[in-house]
């Protein structure tokens, strides 16, 4: 069977591994809840690169990514990056559902 060809820009994929072995406490934490399909049965991926970015968290089938916001998020810079990419993922037709490290930390059952 022919391999298809990559969409991703060249080193999405090596930062994605970057950033699942980076992991923050929070995506470690969501990571144990959303693995192995416990979450509804459906099945979920971490840092999962989507040309040309990468979310925490992705489910394709639900065409639903999972973004857990750290400080970077809150400055400025981080926030118009943020706007950008919600705009290209709704575009692509993937809704993005976002929470704190905060929430997911002291709240987990309500983000569950």
């Amino acid at each position: 069977m022919p391999r298809r060809k990559s969409l991703l820009e060249p080193g999405s994929l090596e930062f994605a591994r970057h950033l699942r072995r980076e992991a923050t406490d929070a995506e470690t934490l969501l990571w144990r809840h959303l693995r192995d399909r416990q979450l509804a049965g459906h099945k979920f991926r971490r840092q999962h690169p989507l040309s040309p970015y990468v979310l925490d968290f992705y489910c394709e089938k639900l065409r639903l990514g999972i973004e857990l916001d750290g400080g970077q998020h809150y400055l400025d810079e981080g926030q118009q990056y943020d706007r950008r990419r919600s705009e290209y993922l709704l575009c692509q037709r993937i809704r993005v559902l976002r929470f704190s490290n905060r929430e997911v930390l002291l709240e987990l059952p309500v983000v569950l």
